[in-house]
């Protein structure tokens, strides 16, 4: 999941804000050290969130924050999120689907590595399409 995040340059580095995750902030000394750490408290926010019972906060875009006085000194980014790990123990399903697709699902998949197998690729696109909504 794509996820909003606001830097603003401090005397000794930046501070980061997660404008959709209520309480959700990060630093770093410099601007790559606080991308990392911003990505690893969302990962853990979320972490904590889904252990309590509560629902994962769905991203909004940057333009929603925008206009917002408390990121008016800010630079906007995004933080791609991977909470595949926080939808539950995975579970073996059958499915019917034309063979053309299931050809050229493969096909991708054997190109984009970062999807690993047909399986990991339908499930990320599945929860992008329906958690990010």
């Amino acid at each position: 999941m794509l996820y909003p995040i606001a830097f603003q340059k401090v005397s000794d580095g930046y501070v980061v804000a997660v404008p959709d995750i209520s309480g959700c902030f990060s630093a770093g000394n410099t601007l790559e050290e606080a991308f990392a750490n911003t990505k690893e408290a969302i990962t853990s926010h979320l972490e904590l969130l889904v252990r309590d019972g509560e629902e994962v906060p769905k991203p909004t875009s940057i333009e929603s924050h925008q206009d917002n006085p408390d990121y008016a000194d800010t630079v906007f980014s995004v933080v791609d999120v991977d909470i595949t790990h926080l939808l539950g123990k995975a579970e073996r399903i059958n499915i019917t689907m034309p063979g053309y697709l299931i050809k050229r699902i493969d096909e991708f998949v054997a190109v984009h590595k970062e999807y690993k197998n047909r399986s990991s690729f339908l499930s990320k696109i599945a929860a992008d399409k329906i958690l990010a909504a």
